[in-house]
Formats: structure tokens, sequence, C-alpha cells
């Protein structure tokens, strides 16, 4: 056979078996005519894009085997999953992983039951298909996730598959400058083929109907060099060829401009050109199940059988249903196997990170909130050397923040990674940096994803307003984490690390548009196993929670901290057994030592904890005999129980420290139902009153910002006197003074356009009792 025709039975025969597991429950080999008992009840899949990845695979494969290149796919389609699933069973990755699912009629037929059937495998290309880190349910990443697996792998091609209906997406068009920011020495190379065969679910689609030579200005415009192929198996060789001699040159400097191809297709190909008299293959009725009427319709069931005997499988498939010698002529061999990449599988890849003592880099503290310092511009110190340290494992995405975040102290040993033109006033820019900036959140997202998947570490820097931008993209990757963890041989990977600041209660230079703790409220919906929340409320507590977060793996951690000056409250010592708690204490502020207290203060968050430290320092003043316990929370998840979490904490440790029977005030940095949420089964439930932002805000200063949600000092005074028994009717005096104190306090910004120095510049009272 010639390699074309080799190519074109492993073509077939990838066909073949995507036809038969959407389709099939039994009689595999059609060793006996089909009948409607070998037909599934529910047919599931996406057929329309199946057999142009079928293509790809087939072409790829050869490239692969000839030339020896590491190289992996993105299947932007991927509810083509049956492509996927074909090609690892084809190649035997897929055997090597379900041994149950052998290379033979038993094992066949198991692959054909297992699509989309009850306690099977899903119907996109999941984490359960060998090869795979990009699943493809939610369309207009693939191109973000296959750059983000190219950073830093310099002998690595990612052939990515654009769908065109994914093509009409905002974050995928946002996706084709990502090769602005590839270093052609030191970051692998990225392939997208642009798949046109024409239709979404139910209508055609933009780029396959623009001329092309208006398509192909437009990709020349993004900066690659397009190469258009039609369905032929000898035009696609002959491209492929050209295309990895550019790429080569391209690895070599000779040539500027990554190559990229554009595929037309029919939709459907090789299916059924026609049912129930109305046109089939070449239009949108391909794009799930062609034929769905089979079991009830014989004339469906014939054409059935004659689509799946038009592949010849008696050529591709012996008598045992083991694959031909034929098909293995352009399969490449071990690792080189698409399906059994390790870059697919990143965990095989992963090496812990390098890291520096995160307490060489605290801040002294020698009474607890008696002066001030920047929590991520200390951050920014301790991940200089995490970048220093790894130079080719860990990467800084955020969307232009970095600076703004307080980030900066990274360029002291890296650049913003940038390969386009130069201009003598830019600063931090060059091939190679290691800080990925560009204003859009979901290639931030995408990268990143990408690039841990793939077996490398990082973090994404964001406001906390926008972070909602990828809300979906989190969605995804956080179940296909869940996913993961069932699977035995997919390797746990670095978590997604989150690091929101400019947050809700500091946005001195924006407004209510950049106001939003939500993400919290999303973030904890997802399993316990994969979420972990934290909100160190000063300098050392968010070193050691970054610190623990970079060393977790198949976590999505979110860290939420200030970048403006807030409190120190704890010594390093101090700030590494508070965040090991979780939760805790905070002895210097609380005034029940060895009693029951009357009220519990507790926060979560660095503007509540000040607004809180401050309302204990009123309560001790004017209240001196009430007993006010303070409590510090910065693993979130700690306020669950067991049950739900594994952070959580038992119910007789929850009782102890929140007491069951005492009114407990709680000022959290987000919406205060989230609370409420994590704490409906404590005893003491009843008693928790919560304060949190309340979509009250505007561009105002910090102080009034926080009165408008009620998490001030002053409120919450009047929260324990309203709720302490007998404060209510004996201290009607000092809750008139607190309330009098809003009203002045909130006069005065009218007035100077800041906040009054006892509310902008207090601290710890120098008077009371320290630790």
């Amino acid at each position: 056979m010639t390699t074309i025709e080799h190519i074109d039975a492993y073509w077939r025969a990838a066909n073949y078996l995507s036809v038969g597991q959407i389709y099939l429950l039994d009689n595999p080999l059609l060793t006996e005519p089909l009948r409607p008992e070998h037909v599934k009840p529910r047919l599931l899949g996406h057929w329309g894009t199946t057999p142009g990845l079928n293509f790809c695979f087939a072409h790829l494969n050869r490239i692969i085997a000839e030339r020896g290149q590491d190289m992996i796919y993105i299947a932007g389609p991927g509810h083509g999953g049956p492509a996927a699933v074909a090609h690892a069973w084809l190649e035997g990755s897929y055997s090597e992983k379900y041994p149950e699912v052998s290379q033979d009629a038993d094992g066949m037929r198991r692959l054909f039951r297992q699509f989309s059937f009850p306690g099977g495998i899903p119907s996109h290309v999941a984490p359960e298909t060998p090869g795979s880190i990009h699943e493809g349910g939610e369309l207009g990443y693939s191109l973000a996730h296959a750059f983000g697996a190219a950073f830093d792998n310099p002998r690595l091609v990612v052939a990515c598959v654009v769908g065109d209906g994914e093509a009409e997406t905002g974050p995928l068009a946002a996706s084709w400058h990502s090769n602005k920011l590839l270093d052609p020495y030191r970051d692998g190379v990225v392939l997208p083929i642009l798949h046109l065969n024409g239709y979404k679910i139910a209508n055609p689609t933009v780029l396959a109907r623009i001329p092309e030579q208006e398509l192909l200005k437009l990709m020349e415009g993004y900066g690659y060099r397009p190469h258009v192929v039609g369905p032929d198996h000898e035009e696609m060789a002959r491209t492929l060829d050209t295309v990895f001699d550019q790429i080569a040159a391209y690895k070599e400097g000779r040539l500027e401009r990554l190559p990229m191809i554009v595929l037309r297709t029919p939709k459907g190909w090789t299916g059924p050109r026609e049912v129930d008299g109305k046109p089939v293959e070449g239009t949108w009725r391909a794009h799930q199940v062609p034929l769905s009427g089979v079991r009830d319709n014989p004339e469906h069931l014939a054409q059935l059988e004659a689509w799946m005997r038009s592949y010849r499988p008696e050529e591709l498939f012996d008598a045992d249903g083991r694959p031909v010698p034929a098909l293995w002529g352009e399969i490449p061999e071990g690792p080189l196997r698409m399906s059994a990449s390790p870059h697919a599988n990143g965990g095989e890849l992963l090496r812990p990170l390098a890291l520096p003592d995160f307490r060489d880099y605290a801040v002294e503290v020698k009474s607890p909130a008696t002066q001030s310092t920047e929590p991520t511009r200390v951050l920014g110190t301790f991940l200089r050397d995490v970048i220093t340290a790894n130079p080719h494992t860990f990467r800084l995405m955020g969307p232009d923040e970095t600076a703004s975040n307080r980030l900066q102290a990274v360029f002291e040993t890296t650049t913003r990674a940038w390969n386009a033109e130069i201009e003598p006033t830019d600063e931090n820019l060059a091939a190679g940096g290691r800080v990925m900036e560009v204003l859009s959140e979901h290639l931030c997202q995408g990268w990143l994803e990408g690039y841990l998947l793939t077996g490398r570490h990082g973090l994404f820097n964001c406001y906390e307003a926008f972070i909602h931008i990828i809300d979906a993209m989190f969605n995804q990757h956080a179940k296909w984490l869940e996913s993961s963890k069932k699977i035995p041989w997919r390797r746990p990977v670095a978590s997604l690390n989150y690091l929101l600041s400019s947050h809700v209660w500091r946005q001195d230079h924006n407004g209510f548009s950049h106001q939003d703790p939500g993400f919290l409220d999303m973030v904890v919906n997802k399993k316990a196993e994969v979420v972990r929340v934290y909100l160190p409320p000063d300098a050392n507590t968010l070193l050691s929670v970054g610190d623990h977060c970079l060393r977790s793996r198949d976590y999505v951690n979110v860290i939420v901290a200030g970048k403006q000056p807030v409190l120190d409250l704890f010594t390093m010592e101090e700030a590494v057994a508070h965040c090991t708690r979780g939760l805790g204490v905070l002895p210097w502020a609380s005034t029940d030592e060895g009693a029951d207290p009357d009220a519990v203060l507790a926060c979560a968050g660095d503007v509540p904890t000040l607004e809180t430290l401050a309302a204990a320092a009123i309560l001790r003043e004017h209240l001196p005999e009430l007993k006010v316990r303070v409590i510090n929370v910065v693993d979130l998840m700690r306020l669950q129980p067991p049950s739900e979490h594994p952070h959580g904490m038992p119910d007789a440790e929850f009782d102890t420290l929140f007491t069951t029977d005492k009114p407990i005030v709680f000022n959290f940095h987000g919406y205060p139902w989230l609370i409420h949420r994590l704490t409906y089964r404590r005893h003491g439930h009843p008693n928790l009153h919560v304060r949190g932002y309340k979509e009250e805000g505007t561009t105002t200063t910090p102080f009034d910002m926080a009165m408008l949600n009620d998490i001030d000092r002053y409120h919450l005074v009047m929260d324990v006197i309203d709720r302490v028994p007998g404060l209510g009717s004996t201290q009607a005096h000092l809750r008139q003074r607190m309330a009098d104190a809003r009203l002045a306090a909130r006069a005065y910004t009218r007035e100077h356009g800041e906040d009054a120095p006892e509310t902008r510049d207090w601290t710890w009272p120098a008077d009371r009792p320290q630790r």
C-alpha cells in the first residue's frame, strides 16, 4: 500500500469506529445483518465535525512517524468526541489505559457501548480520553489552551483544530493574537487548523461564507501564513509537508510567521447524503445524529448499515476485530502517539517548584495593628524569586494589571512576554518574559489552563470584579479536575491559583462597576475536593497562603488580598499558625479570656477585619465589662462541617469558638448570604448576623464605601448593642453616638473629599493590651 492508502485506511477505520460509538450496542464488526436490538435506544453524539477531526489525526500521525515530531492535539470542536476516542483506540493507548476495552471485537463492542451511555464515557473529548487536555464542551478556548501548552515546550507542536462555529466566539477571536507572545526559541509551536465545514447547529458559519481572499487576509493580518486545503488526502499530505518545513524554518529563525491551515470539508463528510428526502451531508442536519429513528424505521436502519459498510470494515479489522497491519503503517510509537503523549497527562512531567522560604519576606510586626503594609507588594518580592528559581516552569498571568496589583517586583527579574514591535518608551517587554499580559481575562485563563495541564505552574492575578469574565472557564476547569480525580491514570497537576486584588472595598480610582465580590459565591458551588478560598488579612498571612497554594495539586485556589496598605496583624510565626488553623481568636483584640463571651465579632477579609478591630476597640473603651471574642477567618472552607468540605471544622470545635447561644456579628468581604450558606447547619446559626457587600457602591472613599454597606465599625458596635441582651435599653446613648459618628464621617467626606483622620489613620490604641 502507498502512504496515502495507509492514511485513507486509518481514516476510514476511525470513521467506522466513530459511527459505531454513536449508534451500536452490539454486532460491532457487522458480522450479521444489522437489527434494531443492535442499536442504542438513545442516540447521542455529534457526527458533523467527526470525520474532519479523523482526517486531521490520520495525517498528523504520518508527520509524527516520519519526523519524530513531539505533538499533541487540541480538538476545539470537542463534541467530536467519537473521533478522539477512536484515535486513541486505534493507537493502542486506550486499551493500555482501559484493558477491558481491548483491541479486538469484544473491546470494540465495549468501546461502542460505553459512549454516551449510562456508566460509560461522555460524548465530548473529556478527561477520560487519553491524549486530551481540552474538552471543548464550551467553545472558544481551544487556541488559548494550545498556546498555553506550547509555552516553555520548545520541542512541542500543538495541533489545534478550531471549529468554524467556535471561531465566531470572542475568546477565540482574541486568541489568534497569542502568537505575539510566543518565543521561537524558548517556546513550542501552535499549528492552528481552521476547520470550515460550513455550519453550526442550525446555521451557516461566518468564516465559511465570506470570500476566501477576505479570510486569507484576515489570517495574514493576525500574523499567520495560511494554507488552504480541501477534502483530499494528497493535498493534505503535501500541505503538511510544506507546513512542517516552515515550522522548522521558524524554529531556526529563518521564518518570522508561523503557518496555519484552512481546511474545508463537508459537514458530516462520508455520512448519509440524504435522509427522508432532505439533504444531510454538507448541511447543518449532519451536526448531531443524522439518522435518528434507526430502531423504529427500517429505512433508517438500512441506511445506517450501508453507511457503516461503506468504510469496508472487512479491510480494516481481522476476524477477531483487531486492526490490520495496514492501519499501523502511519501510527507513531510509544509516547510519540498523540493519545499517549505525557504532555497530555501533565502530571507525569510535573516537578515541584523550587520555592524560596516565604518566611524570609516577612514584615516585622512589633505590635499588632499599629503599622500598615501593602500585602501584594510584599508577595511580589516572593513571586520575583519564585520566577528566578523556576525560569522554565512558572508564569504569572494577568490582564495588564501586574503593576496595578502591586506585583511589580517581578520585573526586577523578568519582563512581559512580547514578540511584536517595541517602542523606545516601552518598559519590561521582551521575548521570553515570564509575565503574560494581554487585556483579555479569557486568554490569561486559557493560557494558564493549558500551561498547568501540560505539567507546569502559574498564578493568575486579576481585579476582583472582572474575574467574573472567566466564570464559565473556571467552571469547565473545575469540572475537568473533578473528573480527573476519579481517573487513576490521570496524574495530579499544579493547582490553578487566583490572586484577586483591587477588590470591592478599595476602588479609589474606580467605582460601582469595579465592585463585585461574587466570584467567591460561584467558586464554592464546585465540589469540595477541588475548591479552596482564602482571605488573608495582612502581608504575612498572604505570604503563608501563597506558599501553600503554589505547593498544592489539583485544586482551584482563590486568594483575595488587597493591594492598598492594611494593618499588620501577625508576626510570621503567628501568621503560619493562624493560616494552618484556618481561623482563630485574636487574643489581643478580645476581652473574654477565661470567661463566656457576651458577643462574638468574626471577620474575613482585610477591610472587614480592620473595621471589626476598630469596633472591638470602641466596645473595649465604652463597655469595658462586656466580654467580646474576636475571630478572624482566613480559610473560608473552615466554616463548613467536615461532612461538607475536607477543611471543615468539627461541630464541637466550632461551637467552642463561636458558641451556640451568643450573638455572632460576622463582618465579611463578600455577599453576606455566602456565610449563611456555609454555616446553616451549625448550632449557633440562628444567632449569626452577617454584614457584607450588599450591592451599594460608587466612586467614594474607603470608609464611606464601608458605611454604604454597613460593615463599618460604628454599625458593628450598634449591631452588638442591638443583639446582646440588656444592652439595648442601657446603651441607647452609645448607640446614638455611633449613629452620629456615621453621619459625621459621611459629612467629612462630602466636604473634604477624603476620610476623616480618625478613621483613615486608625490603629490599635497604644494604651490597649497587646499580645
